[in-house]
């Protein structure tokens, strides 16, 4: 430490503070990190302390902090000690998104140079310590009204941060913001598969497991699922992929003493062995854009997709004893529970208790037994003209479901629906806030806000 504190004072104050928290934070996960896309395993559930029903941004109450965040993006904050990670695209002129409930298809025309930059900030000021650019250049791929060119949230170990900035690559920064590898992905044309013309942006996020970076890249020809190592970027193994385009994240999860990599797709749901990128079974028929992350609670793998004929929401066993195979000689898991026509469509489900719940873009949030699947209810949050993107998250006692006009209603987590509170955010939100020690961290369109108990600091 003493060799780190020499090192310190050859740098500017604010790069040193940086440099110094990374040290500190640095190891292993505690119970209040977030380190990717809906924190620990994507549960989308920090219990370890209450956060706020209410809240008021014009009044300041609860109101920790809010710092201005530049550029266009839908990825979510991570959290790592006292650090909080972001990753934002910047392009000259006035950006901006077209939220709502529409069906337009067509890419936004905005293919300006872009930077995609790299930003830490203190968790418990909001101060930028840092602010790096990972690339710049013309965007290799458009995106869609709603979407940007900056959607995939990054992921942390504490020491590297691996973001993928679309068709411009996947890049690893150190904790003090140096570019330590790149590797080009090729171009994530991300699109509806019935017009390719109509491309809608990348939305994938990586996630980091045992000292390695898995990404899946579902695109508009050759797919495939990849394994990197974080240390250097050398790519581990590649293993191709056949469905349309998925925008979820995948998930690791253990399958008795086996490591698995969960997909969602609408060809290809599956899962893979994480040590080699094996296919260890298969199920079709989910809904044909499939957006949510899997999730896993309870020994049950669930999956949901919103978007056409049968938009299923199943879960799945993960003992391999409950493997089957059909004639054709394809593996299958055992479905323990499926209910079709109650899928999502934008948002990741969450799983608080016995309870797994989910939201459809147009509001209707949907609460089902977690182990049998019955369901408890189905109710509509506001009036039904909001959209609905951004994933749900809790603290273990209550839900906050957020509307891309930025309404947050806090539903309680118990399997009975109410509405507790709703709170505005007073601008736009598309992306997945984080949780972490009783404070809500939600990237809105123009800034960050940490959003806790200001009572009690």
């Amino acid at each position: 430490m003493w060799l780190v504190f020499c090192f310190l004072s050859s740098m500017s104050d604010t790069r040193a503070t940086a440099v110094l928290l990374a040290v500190l934070c640095a190891g292993s996960a505690t119970a209040s990190d977030w380190p990717q896309f809906r924190g620990p395993a994507a549960s989308g559930v920090d219990a370890s302390a209450p956060t706020p029903i209410h809240w008021n941004i014009d009044k300041g109450e609860n109101i920790r902090w809010q710092t201005p965040i530049p550029g266009l993006a839908h990825s979510s904050p991570i959290i790592w000690g006292n650090v909080v990670y972001l990753i934002t695209a910047v392009a000259p002129g006035n950006q901006d998104v077209k939220v709502g409930l529409y069906g337009d298809i067509a890419s936004a025309d905005d293919q300006d140079s872009h930077q995609w930059r790299v930003l830490a900030l203190a968790k418990d000021t909001g101060k930028i310590l840092w602010d790096t650019l990972g690339c710049e250049g013309i965007p290799r791929g458009k995106r869609h009204p709603k979407s940007t060119h900056c959607n995939a949230t990054p992921a942390t170990d504490g020491k590297r941060i691996v973001a993928i900035f679309g068709s411009e690559g996947l890049f690893c920064f150190d904790n003090a913001g140096k570019l330590l590898w790149k590797k080009d992905l090729g171009p994530m044309k991300s699109g509806y598969y019935v017009v390719p013309s109509a491309q809608w942006g990348f939305s994938s996020s990586p996630v980091i497991h045992d000292g390695k970076v898995v990404v899946l890249c579902d695109v508009l020809g050759d797919s495939f699922l990849a394994e990197f190592d974080l240390a250097d970027g050398h790519q581990l193994w590649r293993t191709a992929r056949h469905d349309v385009p998925t925008w979820g994240t995948p998930a690791v999860a253990m399958a008795g003493d086996r490591t698995e990599i969960l997909v969602n797709g609408w060809h290809h749901t599956g899962a893979y062995d994480f040590a080699d990128g094996k296919e260890i079974w298969k199920l079709e028929d989910g809904g044909d854009i499939p957006v949510p992350t899997p999730i896993v609670a309870s020994g049950l793998a669930y999956f949901t997709s919103g978007h056409g004929a049968q938009r299923p929401m199943r879960a799945v066993r993960l003992d391999d004893r409950d493997l089957t195979v059909t004639q054709t000689g394809a593996t299958k898991p055992v479905v323990a529970w499926q209910q079709d026509r109650k899928g999502n469509y934008m948002q990741t489900p969450i799983v608080v208790g016995d309870f797994l719940y989910g939201c459809v873009d147009n509001g209707i949030v949907s609460c089902f037994e977690a182990k049998s699947g019955a369901v408890r209810y189905s109710e509509r949050l506001g009036n039904g003209s909001e959209g609905f993107t951004a994933s749900p998250v809790s603290d273990g006692q209550n839900l906050y479901l957020t509307s891309e006009v930025g309404n947050v209603y806090v539903i309680p987590a118990n399997g009975s629906f109410s509405v507790v509170a709703t709170n505005t955010l007073n601008e736009t939100c598309l992306s997945t806030a984080a949780v972490s020690d009783g404070t809500l961290f939600y990237r809105t369109r123009h800034q960050l806000l940490a959003i806790g108990d200001t009572h009690s600091k």
